[in-house]
């Protein structure tokens, strides 16, 4: 057997019996000989398969390929649609998430039209402090010429503190490629990317993720930063939100939740109840919460925010959550891959499952179509609200993201306020091309609609007056945040967008009720407590 197929089979094999020995039948089994045997005439088969396609196929045989995107994904898939292979690329990245930070320029990157743009530079980094902008399109990397593919850019980017990569970039406005010489540095990975002030006394965090091991120093640091003692509300952002770490999901409700409090148990099995509690608590702080949730807020994010449900510590405001509640268990095996199982399940505090039924769909609607949710049991709040289970958290106030008009889908269409999939230019690059003067007081004026007018008539994109007064708020609103962005950054950009998103404003709308329903439970917990010493 050649090499390559043998690394390959030999991780197909750690990857059998982590899944038949560890997760099937838990830690304690010891295989029986029967189970080797068994085992062993699998992966006979497996051998015998492969080594018959290498021999016969039409054209030469990738073994690894083979394995890593065909027999390894076939086999996990059968299980669920979250028992994952990594093969080593993913792995690594995996890990480096976990870490929350690398080395390189800071920047993000996509494709657009056989270009790599700047999608934008993370704030304080090299990319950021030496002028790259959103849209400039990368030239040159250390002499190597465009054409790269996205990985190999990001590839290029990465290296050593410290350590100097020369990059050129075409930009409007400018006749010949812009020179950038940029040390690499160390690029953490925050957790939180926007907090502030979103009103007077009402602060703001969005939490992107709880893959980074600073998850919860993130957000502890964003709580003081606004100090949050003294709010008058606070606003947890988990929209989009994939989930991540368990430990951070805990630590970060633990900051909200009354010492003591459930926050979370799963169970499997083979896998024995484990119940999460608060272990520090909110040490007094009980200022208003609203959390923010849409279908893209899935895993750990629900675990928070069905925790917050539970103990009507706050209000959920949005849309319906994705309903993942599988825990995944990472196993490292051999070759620097690794491998995602499922082991248990997770329950919020009033016994809720949080995963929803992937039996009888298909892994695309799975994935991309969860269009009628289906809770399907029922439980109590603290207080005796009613709240369902079993296809994600259902919100208490229901906010779905506003639609755009057919004007405001046509211009989103043609690419026009930031470049994505399919075009280049756009407004913000074009505009700024005119090299304007652009200070955080700016505002969208009269002359600056009649810029915009004027890409719109050099595109060949057809619009009203009308359609230019219907949608004015919207259009100055779109062209004030990409300035922003491609001026100060993501964050301030963002903020200049959150202040008008009508989630945001459904969720400060909201910020009485959840006062009273934390307060109301703090009574019927009380009473509670006292009753059983109430003289008859």
């Amino acid at each position: 057997m050649n090499p390559k197929r043998n690394r390959a089979l030999l991780i197909f094999a750690a990857l059998c019996v982590t899944a038949v020995f560890g997760a099937l039948y838990g830690p304690s089994l010891r295989a029986t000989p029967a189970d080797t045997s068994v085992l062993q005439e699998h992966i006979k088969n497996l051998t015998n398969v492969l080594s018959v396609v290498q021999q016969n196929y039409a054209i030469p045989v990738d073994t690894d390929r083979a394995l890593y995107e065909g027999a390894i994904p076939g086999m996990l898939r059968v299980l669920d649609p979250h028992s994952t292979f990594f093969d080593p690329r993913q792995f690594a990245l995996i890990r480096e998430g976990q870490r929350g930070k690398y080395y390189g320029v800071g920047m993000t990157i996509g494709v657009r039209e056989n270009h790599t743009v700047v999608l934008a530079p993370m704030v304080g980094s090299p990319a950021s402090k030496a002028g790259i902008r959103p849209g400039d399109l990368i030239n040159t990397i250390d002499g190597k010429a465009e054409g790269l593919s996205t990985s190999e850019v990001a590839d290029l980017l990465k290296g050593p503190k410290g350590t100097t990569v020369h990059v050129t970039m075409l930009r409007e406005g400018e006749s010949a490629p812009v020179s950038f010489a940029l040390t690499r540095d160390e690029i953490p990975r925050h957790a939180v990317d926007v907090s502030f002030l979103v009103r007077p006394e009402i602060g703001y965090i969005r939490l992107t993720g709880f893959e980074s091991e600073d998850a919860d120093t993130d957000v502890a640091a964003a709580l003081k930063q606004l100090d949050v003692s003294k709010l008058d509300g606070l606003i947890l952002d988990l929209r989009g939100n994939p989930g991540g770490l368990l430990d951070k999901a805990v630590a970060i409700a633990d900051m909200f939740l009354d010492k003591n409090q459930l926050i979370v148990s799963h169970h499997g099995r083979a896998s024995q109840e484990r119940r999460y509690y608060a272990v520090h608590g909110n040490r007094g702080v009980q200022v208003p919460l609203v959390v923010l949730v849409n279908g893209g807020s899935a895993s750990a994010s629900e675990i928070l925010s069905g925790a917050i449900q539970d103990h009507d510590r706050g209000i959920v405001v949005g849309e319906q959550t994705f309903g993942k509640g599988l825990v995944q268990s990472v196993t490292p095996l051999s070759e620097n891959t690794g491998l995602a199982l499922t082991t248990a399940r997770y329950y919020t505090p009033s016994g809720r499952l949080i995963q929803r039924d992937y039996k009888d769909v298909s892994l695309y609607d799975y994935l991309y179509n969860h269009k009628n949710p289906r809770p399907n049991e029922v439980k109590l709040t603290d207080s005796g609200r009613q709240v369902y289970g079993g296809d994600g958290i259902t919100p208490d106030v229901q906010a779905a993201a506003p639609k755009p008009n057919d004007f405001q889908e046509s211009l989103l269409r043609r690419d026009v306020f930031f470049p994505f999939e399919g075009s280049v230019g756009n407004f913000t690059t074009y505009f700024l091309g005119t090299k304007p003067q652009v200070t955080k007081e700016f505002e969208v004026s009269d002359p600056v609609l009649a810029v915009f007018r004027g890409y719109l008539d050099k595109q060949n994109i057809h619009y009203t007056e009308a359609d230019i007064t219907a949608n004015t708020d919207w259009i100055k609103r779109e062209i004030k945040k990409e300035v922003f962005i491609s001026m100060f950054g993501l964050p301030t950009g963002d903020e200049v967008d959150l202040q008008n998103d009508p989630e945001v404003l459904k969720a400060i709308e909201s910020l009485p009720q959840a006062r009273s329903l934390y307060d109301n439970a703090r009574r019927v917990l009380a009473q509670r407590v006292t009753a059983p010493f109430a003289q008859p």
